[in-house]
């Protein structure tokens, strides 16, 4: 793969995903140049518990996203309960109430499609542990717009449904543990480039 610079990180997952959410901090640099933003699957009455939980695991910034807000660097976004997140063309947010997709929302179909359109090849999309379907779609519009793509070991997640269905798709770049996806995004988020994915593998 070429050598790229990237502009966003796009995380999904549900059950499980929270807890390695908090495992990933660790491997984050302390200046984060870029934005992440990581869609759950939220209970519909969550009311903004889960950025105070993750603001009490990291000192990087970590918020609710709002309707019309520019997206930043340095900030780990998730999306209000019961709306799904979209990333805009001008790169600012919007909140959506539309239907849900794949019997969720916030949905990380939308989110990542979204994504892929803003940032192109700019775009790194991770799908974690979870028990459902989505993010698949996602992963295939990250690919196609020429994004990297990282799943999680389903050997290892709490939940494998999720990142399975993602490495269906055929359109993984590469499949991970937990501590391999960290090593990863240390490599590419400190450096801002892609590591070689051949350093890097589901079994390090």
């Amino acid at each position: 793969m070429n050598v790229q610079s990237f502009k966003a990180v796009v995380i999904g997952g549900s059950a499980g995903s929270t807890e390695v959410m908090v495992k990933l901090f660790s491997y984050l640099p302390e200046r984060l140049e870029l934005p992440i933003i990581f869609v759950n699957h939220l209970h519909p009455e969550d009311d903004g518990g889960l950025v105070e939980y993750l603001s009490c695991q990291t000192a990087l910034r970590v918020e609710e996203a709002a309707d019309k807000e520019h997206i930043e660097g340095g900030t780990i976004y998730v999306p209000p309960a019961d709306y799904h997140l979209l990333v805009e063309s001008d790169l600012t947010f919007s909140l959506s109430i539309d239907r849900k997709v794949k019997y969720s929302r916030p949905s990380i179909d939308v989110l990542f499609e979204s994504a892929a359109m803003a940032w192109n090849d700019r775009l790194i999309g991770i799908v974690l542990t979870g028990a459902s379907h989505d993010g698949s779609d996602g992963v295939r519009a990250i690919h196609k717009y020429g994004g990297l793509t990282i799943a999680q070991n389903p050997d290892e997640a709490t939940y494998p449904i999720m990142p399975q269905a993602a490495i269906t798709t055929g359109c993984v770049d590469k499949i991970l543990p937990v501590a391999g996806i960290g090593l990863f995004l240390q490599a590419c988020l400190g450096h801002n480039t892609v590591p070689e994915l051949k350093k890097v593998n589901a079994h390090d």
